[in-house]
């Protein structure tokens, strides 16, 4: 039979008031009694019943993560960082997927609700303008981490997109090449990173006095990288020698679209990507690319929306500067030698 709080009192000779107080650090103890509380906890086992004491103390210590799919690098690697220091704060996570459903979303954001979570994280690499209303409506405190999507006002890491994609494309230059495409998303470009990786490139290119050569893709995917494989080979034969690409996926199938067509990476065309995702660590060649840190954006994230359960102010430019790079590795040719 499970020990109760009755049973740690009696062996700690302490009221259980003196014991509640111990376990939810309300009031001052002596630290004698302390002691005598936290051994008795100990040899018993007992466990406190949670639901009793988030009552008594108005908290669950629950945060809500509304995720499009957990199978993903990005998604995974977010969910690590947050988990982990919510542990520290002796914060637990309600997770469940969306699979990119903006009305399942709703729906998730009604049960968390209703499960008493203290706060919302959204993972998504879309945009549903109707959750964001409605968590904005209920005053929980949420935060927005969209893989494409620039949320300013739910940024809790800035990422220097434009700044390391000029620093990519200046890298590819360095390395000889003078005919340099960019790959980019179109969709939604206005309200994405995307137009500010594309401001990297063109302020290279300009920089340099290179050509412009922007090849606008519908998505990542194989399909869509399929979709302008008449771009990709009028690149190809206009002497394009590099291709950068604004994501990881995209500059894979790219690779693997070259693969078919007997064009070799990078002996033919050199190819970048931008995420490092784990999939550029067991693809072969392995591919350059900007390496992003999800944990650090998950750790973060989870910080600033703990700040927002305890009314803390947070200054809107506070804000972390997420420090990131380029792993040079097999997909880009030297063409100086």
């Amino acid at each position: 039979m499970a020990s109760t709080i009755k049973d740690v009192a009696r062996m700690a000779d302490v009221s259980i008031s003196t014991v509640s107080r111990v376990i939810n650090d309300s009031k001052p103890v002596s630290p004698e009694a302390r002691r005598r509380v936290l051994r008795a906890i100990e040899v018993l086992d007992y466990t406190p019943n949670e639901v009793a004491r988030s009552l008594v103390k108005r908290k669950s210590y629950l945060i809500g993560i509304i995720a499009d799919d957990i199978g993903t690098s990005y998604v995974s690697k977010i969910l690590r960082g947050v988990e982990e220091i919510g542990r520290m704060y002796d914060y637990d996570i309600l997770l469940s997927c969306s699979y990119g459903d903006p009305e399942v979303e709703l729906k998730l954001a009604k049960v968390f609700a209703q499960k008493q979570v203290e706060g919302i994280i959204v993972i998504s690499s879309k945009l549903n303008q109707k959750l964001i209303y409605k968590l904005e409506e209920s005053k929980m405190p949420h935060i927005d981490i969209n893989k494409y999507y620039d949320i300013e006002e739910n940024l809790t890491v800035r990422i220097e997109y434009e700044e390391i994609s000029y620093e990519m494309v200046k890298y590819l230059i360095e390395m000889g090449h003078k005919n340099i495409a960019a790959a980019v998303i179109q969709k939604d470009i206005d309200r994405t990173e995307e137009r500010h990786k594309l401001s990297g490139y063109k302020r290279a290119i300009k920089e340099y006095g290179l050509k412009e050569n922007i090849i606008f893709t519908g998505g990542a995917s194989e399909k869509e990288i399929h979709k302008i494989s008449e771009d990709i080979d009028k690149a190809v034969a206009d002497k394009t020698t590099a291709l950068f690409c604004t994501q990881d996926e995209m500059a894979i199938h790219i690779i693997n679209y070259l693969s078919d067509r007997g064009i070799k990476v990078p002996d033919d065309v050199s190819v970048t990507g931008f995420g490092g995702t784990d999939i550029t660590d067991i693809y072969r060649p392995r591919l350059t690319t900007v390496k992003i840190s999800y944990y650090d954006i998950g750790a973060v994230a989870i910080r600033r929306i703990l700040k927002m359960i305890e009314k803390k102010s947070i200054d809107n430019d506070e804000r972390v500067i997420l420090p990131i790079g380029i792993l040079k590795r097999d997909t880009v040719k030297d063409l100086n030698k």
